[in-house]
């Protein structure tokens, strides 16, 4: 249930660090931004990507990272397979989720679960562009040069038990997300970099369908 819960996230967030890293400052134009945001937002119908994924455990000294491959369709559609070292694929279609982890299969309505209600909210908030206003998050925004950086601590109690902050970094160029860092109230900590991204390409909704 965590990983589903983890992968979720990665849908609200795949739309949308801390004060004190080096080379970010607090931003100066918040209204620029949330302007900007939701208009790109808005254009955005479909990405592609690859992705690879660090988690870091604390009862481990190594982190362990897997790579795979990302989908999302507007609206509420995504596809997220695992490819290395182990596969594993989640399919969300509106208010249901399909998992195939190996030969186990199991499907999940986002309605049985307050977390997972939420977790739909911010996806829409951030197709929508109007993440910064979500109540379930206490957002902070930074900016370096090249990009800016969103500092989401949950404020609700079901997400606050998971998530200490979920940080995303956004490049400036196309307002994309380039790196989510996911800091579990467990010390535990998940970094997902996504590349060769590809905007508004066509998907067909088939692939996102739940047998």
């Amino acid at each position: 249930m965590r990983k589903i819960i983890l992968i979720l996230i990665v849908i609200g967030s795949g739309f949308a660090a801390k004060a004190q890293r080096a080379g970010y400052a607090p931003i100066t134009d918040i209204a620029k931004f949330n302007e900007q945001f939701a208009t790109v937002a808005k254009k955005t119908e479909t990405i592609k990507s690859d992705f690879v994924q660090e988690k870091d455990l604390e009862m481990l000294s190594e982190k362990i990272t897997s790579k795979g491959k990302f989908w999302f369709k507007k609206d509420n559609l995504l596809r997220m397979e695992y490819t290395s070292p182990f596969q594993y694929l989640m399919i969300l279609n509106k208010d249901n989720v399909y998992v195939k982890d190996g030969q186990k299969e199991n499907k999940i309505s986002t309605k049985s679960s307050k977390v997972f209600q939420q977790i739909n909210r911010i996806t829409i908030d951030c197709v929508q562009g109007s993440i910064i206003n979500n109540p379930d998050f206490k957002t902070k925004i930074f900016e370096s040069k090249g990009t800016y950086m969103v500092e989401m601590s949950p404020v609700s109690k079901a997400l606050k038990d998971f998530f200490s902050t979920i940080d995303v970094i956004i490049d400036k160029k196309d307002y994309s997300v380039t790196t989510i860092e996911m800091h579990e109230v467990s010390g535990d900590s998940t970094v997902i970099h996504f590349t060769n991204k590809e905007l508004n390409t066509a998907i067909p909704d088939a692939f996102f369908a739940i047998k």
